[in-house]
């Protein structure tokens, strides 16, 4: 008898949660969900340079200081052109032995010579500066240019504006919607939205583009920043009053 009191107790406690997300089920009211989308082009205010200094040299030693003496020049020269520190960073380095023809000198120790290579990434926030800082980069010590990236650097405010037009996007649709039912739109229900746009636009160019355009006469700036493109997306779950 105990026993069978515990088997209806198990079977109970299983059976509750169907029971409870059955009535959930039947008092959810009418509703209806639409998506809204919002967006917002904005012309970049920043642009992201990435570069590099790749050095050989027989000696160890002598090849990091060399690069290491590069790369201190870059950073002075673009504090000197008005980048601050917080906008300057190294995000890479490397110092490696390299060997020739290793299939046929299997087993050598000693190697042909070193490379050492150090990346950095610097933002500027004057596009009209470009062309006059990039020119005096290989000056300096530069001789890889990786690429450049435009942005916005103040990403927030536009992505606020965007998700106030899917916010209102998602409104009008459900008024039409239900409009032509002969409803109307009560209040929200539910709503998840997805914000996304603003950050780096890569614009890649190899070294000896970025050079050529660099030291080129022709007059106006050497790159445009285009548009960059903030769009928001929300769901919204309206209840329909009838």
């Amino acid at each position: 008898m105990k026993k069978s009191k515990v088997m209806l107790f198990v079977m109970l406690a299983m059976a509750l949660p169907l029971f409870v997300q059955a009535q959930v089920q039947q008092v959810m009211p009418p509703m209806i969900s639409v998506n809204g989308l919002g967006e917002v082009k904005v012309q970049p205010n920043e642009v992201v340079v990435t570069l590099g200094v790749e050095l050989r040299d027989n000696g160890l030693d002598q090849v990091r200081k060399q690069t290491d003496k590069k790369a201190a020049a870059i950073i002075a020269y673009l504090k000197k052109q008005g980048v601050e520190a917080k906008n300057i960073q190294t995000s890479y380095m490397n110092v490696q032995p390299m060997f020739n023809n290793i299939s046929s000198d299997y087993g050598k120790t000693t190697p042909d010579f070193y490379m050492a290579n150090k990346t950095m990434t610097f933002v500027l926030t004057k596009l009209d500066k470009f062309d006059e800082v990039v020119s005096g980069l290989y000056g300096v010590g530069v001789n890889r240019v990786d690429g450049i990236t435009f942005r916005v650097s103040d990403v927030e405010k536009y992505k606020e504006e965007a998700r106030k037009k899917a916010v209102q996007d998602a409104k009008t649709k459900a008024a039409a919607l239900t409009n032509e039912l002969g409803a109307k739109v009560g209040k929200v229900y539910a709503i998840s939205e997805n914000t996304n746009g603003g950050g780096p636009q890569p614009l890649y160019k190899n070294n000896m583009m970025m050079r050529e355009a660099a030291m080129s006469d022709a007059s106006g700036p050497s790159i445009a920043g285009g548009e960059v493109v903030i769009t928001s997306n929300v769901n919204v779950s309206f209840i329909i009053e009838q």
